[in-house]
């Protein structure tokens, strides 16, 4: 009896336990992020998800699809331009899954063939674009092998939403080629900048002594109207001067009489007679004003 019991206490126990992998592989949680592609025997019934998801064990199988936006990196791929120049380049795309049941149905592992089909692309797309504009229009490059890889991809329920170039090695000659243009064009640069620089030195110089001479007219002629200004007034003082004077004169002159004027004339004779001059003169009128003043002394 014991022996019968302990039997049936571990059968129940084995069919618990069997219960319990059954169960927990019956219950699925998919994330919001998540779709699981439920196949029944083989056959798609579809995505299935988010939140709890019952799976029939055995008859049910499931494949996880992330819906969010990836990140792939595909590593150097040397590529031949459309001028035979060999150069190697690596770029990052980024898809996101529109279907989740078509990126399982329509294609075995997707990213290995994402993968080829973009390695094969960029080679297509360089294949067609000269070395010098692979160097010059990267975004140009980048939205055709966003075009071709979503064409291809399309079908399969993926969306490409960007393609970045991240480095293009060209071959060791045209590197070498390039920094001497680079060096060229600094140079360039720098002479246009110095002559620049010469050019607005000489035209600052120039501007100045424009200015300067300006400035210096400037001061002259007002210099010259400043002595004008005072001659005039010189010239109206001395003329007011000498009009006083005259008036002064004039005034004297109306007091001086007969006998005045004999007495100048002596004070003058006195003063002819003082010279060592051999000759005299003697004004016309001097005689008579001589009777005026002798007929006066009697």
């Amino acid at each position: 009896m014991e022996i019968l019991t302990s039997s049936a206490v571990c059968l129940v126990g084995a069919i618990l336990v069997i219960g319990l992998v059954f169960l927990a592989n019956a219950i699925r949680i998919v994330p919001e992020y998540q779709r699981l592609v439920v196949f029944r025997l083989g056959r798609s019934v579809g995505p299935k998800g988010p939140g709890i998801i019952i799976l029939i064990p055995v008859i049910d199988r499931a494949v996880k699809v992330d819906l969010r936006e990836q990140v792939r990196e595909i590593p150097h791929q040397t590529s031949i331009t459309k001028d035979n120049a060999p150069i190697s380049i690596d770029f990052l795309w980024y898809y996101k899954v529109l279907d989740p049941a078509e990126s399982v149905l329509q294609v075995g592992n997707f990213e290995s063939a994402a993968a080829g089909i973009a390695a094969t692309t960029l080679r297509a797309v360089i294949g067609g674009i000269p070395l010098d504009d692979v160097l010059s229009e990267r975004e140009h490059i980048n939205n055709m092998l966003r075009t071709r890889l979503d064409e291809v991809t399309e079908r399969w329920g993926v969306k490409v939403t960007n393609v970045e170039i991240r480095e293009i090695v060209p071959p060791r000659d045209v590197q070498d080629a390039m920094n001497r243009q680079m060096s060229a064009e600094r140079i360039r640069r720098a002479l246009v900048t110095e002559s620049m620089g010469d050019q607005a030195a000489a035209i600052n110089r120039a501007e100045g002594t424009k200015q300067a001479a300006i400035l210096s007219a400037q001061g002259e002629r007002e210099s010259n109207i400043l002595r004008a200004e005072g001659d005039k007034q010189a010239q109206a003082l001395r003329a007011e001067g000498f009009a006083v004077a005259l008036e002064s004169i004039f005034g004297a002159a109306g007091k001086v009489d007969q006998k005045t004027m004999t007495l100048q004339y002596f004070e003058t004779l006195k003063s002819i007679g003082a010279s060592p001059s051999t000759k005299y003169i003697f004004p016309m009128e001097f005689t008579s004003m001589l009777e005026n003043f002798i007929s006066a002394k009697k």
